[in-house]
């Protein structure tokens, strides 16, 4: 994240002795000059211009998630360059004073975006009612730089993320920052006064000793985190220590920082190149960071180590030039607005997502970073009101002014509160008692041939996100490969035995399904493991989710084997990434893979009952819907539905397995609905809400009994 100071860079050496009697009474911030390295500002523009572009085109730039990683090795650069001049100079790092002057270079366009971002909360026009508790949740947590930590917690996929992100989502980074800048003098002073104590005073070489220490520990640890729980190992502080300790040691190793021509030239092309080959090479599947982050840290600090500006042509000086300048300069805003205005922007009336409403959004992003710079960030630095006074005065106004934006996203919670508690209480509502010709009903029933279409939107699309299964206990995700089994219905010995099992496409219908279960005397057993479908085929997903998805099926295989199942059910998303091993394409690999995982029950004179995939859309159908008209927010047949869902091919002509096909009520010859029959349809971009599976329940029922009649 973009927070490091200009005013931090390296200097050249001066007089020590000189410099201790004018800094005792001077702040830190008054201190010689730093000598200003350009191309470590023109370095922050292509952090933050990778960051930016993946946000707004991530098919374009699918690792450009690197950009948060350059901006760790940047500021491990520059603070501890500058803290070393300071524990050089006076023999002590101010505390006080090194934080308040983080507070006031980073707090007040933090706290400003987060303050806007409390105010869209409390308009239910472009924050979903339903969105409103994790919402306000995630504005405290960043507010008081935590958010990384929640967000590892609450076992958030940033790379993968299939629900609604945050407005503040993006605070992780800062808050792993701001974490940073308490640990990191602490590490330097205890460093510092290990040397005096033991290593004859060295005070350098016990810092380098003990960052290169942490830092090898830290990056052991990201690795081996990545492999076994890669979500949280995203977020967490010590897994990404090593990323500012590589910028560290290069600030405190003279060796490591290059003069030479010759050496400067090729480690400066050289990170550019790591740079640019891992913004394209790398997406959501890459294992990260772990060592693929390698690649992005190691590349930016080559790009800071190489120093030589002789020649125009060599990194250095090519990162100096006034575009690059500017981006550099409003990175920081830029990081903060950027994000925001991407979640937000589908919400506005007229606004649309073509190339030209995005171009046009990234423009206002430019502008609002500039001005956040020039009246926000500038000013506030050096405001004299807080720096001729204590640091204490800083930190304290620091405190006051967090209080008020989670004071703010306290009043969104309060205002809106009721109309979440209405819209909870409407939605039971809604599936008790449905309408009539509603749902999949109004395409599939012919008695609902003539009836006319509902003027209202069940559930309404600012209350979709919430009409979602209850029972998580039910549904693993990530690396957890525990054949986790639910029961529901009937405890009866005769009661027929249905299992569900699948990925989140099967556990959308679980409501719906238990249900069914309690209604007919059914017993239901449930086997879910997220973006892990019912397949024998592996998926292409390298590291530990993969092989986690593997050892998730081999045991809901054993478990299947040990129980009597009279059919089973199963769904799958279409686009999951299966390996092609041994397949001309990994199409057929899945298709193989459907086969031998059903054949395993057919054997066994188990019937198997599967569904073709629903629509899958690039953003959330609702954030269309709460400020157009239902017509105005259908997809393009080509573009949201898969065509050959392998699971359909999988299932056509294989004996013992029925097959349900529901794109008719999905889609016609040329769009697809988001709304059908009155009933809203999706809760996200590719799930369905229950209240819409719930429309399909007559015929999932159907089909049921069909094959439990067929054994």
């Amino acid at each position: 994240m973009p927070s490091a100071d200009p005013a931090l860079e390296p200097r050249l050496p001066g007089d020590a002795d000189r410099r201790r009697s004018r800094q005792a009474q001077r702040s830190p911030e008054h201190a010689e000059p730093a000598r200003f390295l350009p191309h470590v500002q023109g370095l922050r523009a292509i952090a933050v211009l990778c960051v930016v572009l993946y946000h707004f085109w991530p098919g374009r730039f699918p690792g450009g998630y690197i950009g948060v990683d350059i901006f760790f090795v940047i500021s491990g650069f520059l603070i501890t360059s500058h803290l070393m001049r300071e524990l050089t100079a006076t023999g002590t790092v101010r505390l006080g004073q090194f934080w308040a002057r983080r507070a006031r270079r980073l707090l007040p366009a933090s706290l400003l975006v987060l303050l806007f971002c409390a105010l869209v909360a409390m308009t239910p026009y472009l924050t979903p009612t339903s969105a409103l508790p994790n919402e306000v949740r995630e504005i405290l947590a960043s507010t008081f730089y935590v958010e990384n930590w929640y967000l590892a917690i609450t076992s958030a996929d940033y790379l993968n993320n299939g629900g609604d992100p945050t407005t503040v989502q993006h605070y992780w980074s800062l808050s792993l920052e701001e974490q940073f800048y308490v640990i990191w003098p602490l590490l330097m002073l205890l460093a510092a006064w290990a040397a005096v104590k033991w290593a004859r005073g060295a005070v350098r070489r016990s810092v380098i000793a003990v960052l290169a220490v942490v830092s090898a520990a830290s990056f052991v640890f990201c690795v081996i985190y990545t492999i076994t729980d890669p979500a949280p190992a995203y977020f967490v502080t010590f897994g990404r220590m090593w990323q500012f300790g590589v910028g560290a040691l290069i600030a405190l190793v003279p060796l490591l920082r290059l003069r030479s021509a010759g050496a400067s030239f090729v480690a400066g092309w050289a990170g550019i190149a790591a740079l640019v080959w891992a913004t394209f090479a790398y997406d959501g599947q890459t294992p990260f960071p772990g060592y693929a982050a390698l690649v992005p840290t190691l590349g930016a600090g080559l790009i800071i180590a190489a120093s030589n500006t002789d020649r125009g042509w060599y990194p250095t000086r090519v990162l100096s030039v006034r575009p690059a300048q500017f981006i550099g300069g409003i990175s920081y805003s830029l990081y903060l607005w950027h994000w925001p205005l991407i979640i937000i922007a589908p919400s506005v009336p007229f606004w649309g997502l073509t190339i030209y409403h995005r171009v046009a959004l990234l423009a206002l992003c430019f502008v609002l970073a500039w001005l956040t710079k020039t009246f926000v960030e500038d000013p506030f630095r050096s405001w004299k009101v807080l720096t001729s006074r204590p640091p204490r005065v800083t930190l304290w106004a620091s405190l006051v002014a967090m209080l008020l934006v989670a004071s703010t996203a306290g009043a969104a919670w309060a205002v809106n509160a009721p109309a979440y508690n209405a819209g909870v209480r409407a939605l039971a509502e809604l599936r008790e008692d449905p309408p009539e010709c509603f749902g999949a009903a109004a395409v599939l029933d012919p008695a609902c041939d003539d009836a006319a279409a509902p003027d209202t939107i069940l559930p309404a699309p600012g209350f979709a996100g919430a009409d979602r299964p209850s029972d998580d206990q039910c549904f693993v995700q990530l690396n957890d490969s525990r054949p986790v089994s639910c029961e529901f219905g009937s405890d009866a010995d005769d009661a027929p035995r249905v299992a569900l099992i699948g990925d989140s496409h099967a556990f959308q219908l679980l409501p719906t399904f238990e249900r069914m279960a309690q209604r007919n005397g059914w017993h239901l057993t449930t086997f879910f493991k997220g973006a892990c479908p019912w397949n024998t085929t592996p998926l292409s997903t390298p590291g530990a989710f993969g092989a986690a998805c593997t050892d998730w099926r081999e045991g809901v295989t054993s478990a299947l084997a040990d129980r009597d199942v009279d059919v089973v059910f199963t769904s799958a998303l279409a686009t999951t990434p299966y390996a092609s091993d041994g397949f001309d394409s990994s199409r057929e690999a899945a298709v193989a893979g459907y086969r031998e995982a059903w054949s395993a029950m057919i054997d066994r004179g188990t019937p198997v009952v599967t569904v073709v995939d629903n629509p899958v859309w690039e953003t959330d159908p609702n954030k269309c819907l709460r400020t157009r008209d239902a017509a105005e927010c259908d997809g393009a047949r080509a573009d949201v539905l898969v065509a050959d869902d392998p699971l359909r091919e999988a299932a056509e002509g294989m004996a013992g397995v029925t097959l349900l096909d529901f794109t008719d009520v999905f889609c016609d010859d040329e769009v697809c609905r988001p709304v059908v029959g009155g009933a809203n349809v999706y809760r996200d971009q590719d799930h369905l809400t229950v209240t819409f599976a719930d429309t399909l329940e007559p015929w999932y029922e159907a089909a049921i009994r069909d094959a439990l009649a067929s054994r």
